[in-house]
Formats: C-alpha cells, sequence, structure tokens
C-alpha cells in the first residue's frame, strides 16, 4: 500500500490548470503546423498561420491560449493499492482548480446553479471522473473544456440496424451542424457503446488521445481516418471561412453494450484542444 498526501493532488492539479491553458501538448502544436502546410484555400491557412502566431504570444507572454478557460473536467485512474490521506480527494481535486484559475488569472466561467446563473468566481467545481486500477500509481488528465464546441457535441440513440452506416451519418450530421460554431479546425471525439452516459464519457475522453495516434481495433482506426477525410471535404476550413482542414483528428472509443442499443456521442474539441498529462 502507498500514502498519498492529496496536498500533492492539489499542488498537481493547480499546475495541470496553469499549463493546459498556456501550452498545447506537442502532436497538437505539430499537427496545426502540418495543416497550414497543407491547407489549400489562401485565407485558411492564413488562419492557420494566425493561431499558430497566438500559441507563441500565449507562451511567450504566459497568456492563456483562448480567453474561453473553460470548465475543468479531471480524469483520475487511481491504483487500487493507493491511500489518500490528509483529507477529501475531492475537495483536493476541487481546491486545486481553485488556485490554478485564481492565481493563474484564468477566466471564471462555472456557475453554481444551471439556471440561477451565480457565478463561483473560482470556476468550481470540476468535472470529475473517477476510475480504479491495478496498481500504486495515480494517472491525472486534466482537460479544460470551452463551450463554443462543447455546445455542439451530440448524443444519437441509435437502433442497432442503423449499424456501423448509421453511426458515421450520425457522426458527419454532429461535425456539419456545428459547422464554424465549434471553432474549426476540430477534434472530434467519438464514443461508441456503453450507455446514454457512457458514450458522452467515452467522447470525452477520446479527445485527450494524441491526434497522431489512431485505434487498435482495425475497424475502428478505418472509420477514423475515413470520417476524418469526409469531414475534410466539407469545406468548412479553418474558423468556418473555407478550406481543406476542418478536422485534424477523429478518435474514436467504444465499449459493449446492450443487444436493444447503439449509443453514439460526439463531443467536438475547438482546434486548442487542452489538456494536460501526469502520473504520481
Amino acid at each position: 500500500m502507498r500514502s498519498l498526501h492529496v496536498s500533492t493532488i492539489t499542488e498537481t492539479i493547480r499546475e495541470m490548470c496553469i499549463e493546459a491553458n498556456h501550452f498545447l501538448t506537442k502532436d497538437m502544436g505539430d499537427s496545426l503546423s502540418c495543416a497550414a502546410c497543407n491547407e489549400e484555400s489562401p485565407l485558411g491557412r492564413r488562419i492557420l498561420e494566425q493561431l499558430q502566431e497566438n500559441l507563441k504570444i500565449a507562451g511567450e507572454d504566459m497568456i492563456p491560449i483562448c480567453q474561453d478557460t473553460g470548465m475543468a473536467v479531471v480524469f483520475i485512474e487511481v491504483g487500487q493499492e493507493v491511500h489518500f490521506e490528509g483529507g477529501s480527494l475531492t475537495e483536493a481535486v476541487n481546491e486545486g482548480v481553485r488556485q490554478g484559475y485564481c492565481e493563474g488569472y484564468l477566466r471564471k466561467s462555472v456557475v453554481k446553479d444551471p439556471l440561477i446563473r451565480e457565478n463561483t468566481r473560482d470556476n468550481t467545481p470540476a468535472v470529475i471522473h473517477y476510475d480504479i486500477v491495478p496498481g500504486d500509481r495515480v494517472h491525472i488528465t486534466v482537460a479544460p473544456k470551452g463551450f463554443g464546441s462543447e455546445n455542439m457535441s451530440r448524443v444519437f440513440m441509435l437502433k442497432p440496424a442503423d449499424g456501423i452506416e448509421g453511426v458515421k451519418n450520425a457522426i458527419l450530421t454532429a461535425v456539419l451542424d456545428a459547422g464554424p460554431n465549434a471553432c474549426p479546425p476540430m477534434v472530434v471525439g467519438v464514443g461508441i457503446g456503453g450507455t446514454f452516459e457512457k458514450c458522452a464519457i467515452l467522447a470525452k475522453k477520446a479527445l485527450t488521445r494524441p491526434v497522431d495516434r489512431r485505434s487498435d481495433i482495425p475497424y475502428v482506426k478505418e472509420m477514423e481516418e475515413e470520417l476524418l477525410e469526409e469531414i475534410n471535404k466539407s469545406g468548412i476550413g479553418p474558423g468556418g471561412l473555407g478550406g481543406t482542414v476542418t478536422a485534424l483528428a477523429v478518435n474514436i472509443n467504444t465499449y459493449p453494450t446492450h443487444i436493444a442499443g447503439l449509443p453514439v456521442a460526439v463531443n467536438i474539441c475547438c482546434h486548442v484542444n487542452r489538456h494536460s498529462v501526469r502520473e504520481l
């Protein structure tokens, strides 16, 4: 059994919130650079160059890469041999978010009640997903999610008879309906299977997979590549102003489901697709 004080979690989350809002992961940065080289539209290429310039300025001046610094989504894989001491793990995570957003001067976008709309003033609470896994390590992913793209996400409760073509059509429908509102070039996270809520979590987690890594399942890998090609043929382009790079990646996760259902979730993220990953 390994003991871990929750203060370590707080400090780590604090640092990760600031890091994710100021710096893209290497795979995302490389993907944007590649997109700028491959974009066929002069206007689209210029927009991608401006996005890269924005990233450079944000890194040099330590200002957020986007004004919407998102709602903090935290995935925590906890080794079953880890014992937390010093208080509540959930409270420690939220304290880390509070410190990160306040000390990092990040925009506070969370309201206490979805209808009364009073701002919590520290961007808490976070949305936390726990998973118990073997071992004595704690794997943390912090993924601040802006709502321009989040609002464009969809869940489809398809019939099993809709099959793979129905799934593809649902994904394309969500992306084409989103159009410029998702701040393209976008990353498309997809969850297939499970239940109503499970497919949405699968889609959200798919966004944290490196954009240069395809699924290990052959037919899923084929779907990812086919859908990316189709989305980029849509002509939506960077900033929604036309071009050949509408999406940087389509990442699909799957899970077993019920014989009577075929749930599909599409969680779209804008070009920043922020996330930070650490292991304790």
